[in-house]
């Protein structure tokens, strides 16, 4: 299984901490580490060369400097702003071109906070047997346990498997955001989760789904597989990097701007048929950290007082 950490998002909600010169992920938040460093480390049941990690070129330098174990090659430089779907798939083109039509990848963000790693690692696996054996678009999930209106949730459908004492389920539909009442019904349903965006699946199965779903953006996807293949083909060990390849960026830098701005869930996940999904339900201790309330109540929560005096400082300067 190879990991794909998004790195490239704004965290606008946490300003004046978090600025587009410097989003959250990069910040130390929760630990001494930054958001970023807490995700990797988070992955450490992988080797460091199966970790890829997705950002802008704004962002680059970070990530080279936060995380030196990451392989050059194994950083995706998105050439512009193209929301999740662009990027998604971008990644799952480069990993099905460079790994073959059978490899697992994981969607993983890098401005999550996960206390659970033992279970997210079982997860993980019990997602990527479930990617390589049925070829579905899996989700680890974790229960709705408050009316928060600032997250999706989707409505469990069927329980469609037990795995080491974890429920798999079949999914009825998503719901973005909604408002208080009705966030309030889904939690006392009990039958809703909220959607992490934690994604696992075979990279050629999630592109065989935009050549249904969103055939302009999958003939762009081969474009640049082609330009990949060309350059694989003409490396030698010495230089085995394609993003150093002049040809192989001069398609990228010119097709990916033209990808249609528009998230994975918009995309693909609403748009395929729910028999093709699955839901790991999992407890994995998880929250986006995306607003100030969020952040300081997680602080609260373990005690770091000092850090709450630094951060409140830094919000109420705005």
């Amino acid at each position: 299984m190879k990991a794909v950490i998004l790195a490239g998002g704004g965290g606008t909600r946490l300003w004046p901490l978090s600025t587009p010169e410097k989003p959250k992920q990069f910040h130390s938040l929760v630990s001494d580490k930054t958001l970023l460093q807490d995700t990797f480390d988070r992955l450490s049941f992988l080797e460091p060369e199966d970790i890829f990690v997705a950002t802008n070129e704004s962002y680059a330098h970070y990530i080279e400097s936060q995380l030196p174990e990451i392989q050059k090659e194994n950083i995706i430089i998105e050439p512009a702003l193209r929301d999740t779907a662009s990027c998604i798939g971008f990644a799952a083109t480069i990993i099905n071109n460079r790994f073959g039509k059978d490899e697992v990848m994981a969607i993983i963000y890098s401005d999550h906070l996960i206390k659970n790693k033992q279970q997210f690692e079982e997860s993980l696996r019990i997602a990527e047997q479930i990617a390589k054996s049925e070829s579905t678009l899996n989700i680890v999930e974790v229960p709705a346990l408050t009316p928060n209106t600032g997250l999706g949730y989707v409505h469990l459908g069927p329980k469609w498997n037990t795995i080491d004492d974890t429920d798999i389920f079949e999914i009825k539909n998503f719901t973005e955001k909604p408002d208080l009442e009705t966030a309030k019904k889904f939690v006392e349903s009990g039958e809703y989760a909220w959607n992490t965006g934690i994604y696992v699946w075979k990279a050629s199965t999630l592109l065989e789904k935009f050549a249904i779903h969103a055939q302009d953006t999958f003939e762009k996807f081969q474009k640049i597989d082609s330009a990949l293949t060309t350059s694989t083909s003409n490396s030698t060990s010495e230089n085995s990097n394609p993003f150093t390849d002049q040809k192989v960026t001069s398609v990228i830098a010119e097709v990916y701007p033209t990808l249609q701005k528009i998230s994975i869930d918009f995309a693909i996940m609403e748009k395929v048929s729910p028999k093709e999904i699955r839901i790991i339900l999992s407890n994995l201790g998880w929250s986006d950290i995306g607003t100030w309330d969020t952040l300081f109540a997680e602080l609260e929560e373990t005690g770091k007082h000092d850090k709450i005096t630094e951060l409140e400082k830094i919000k109420n300067s705005k």
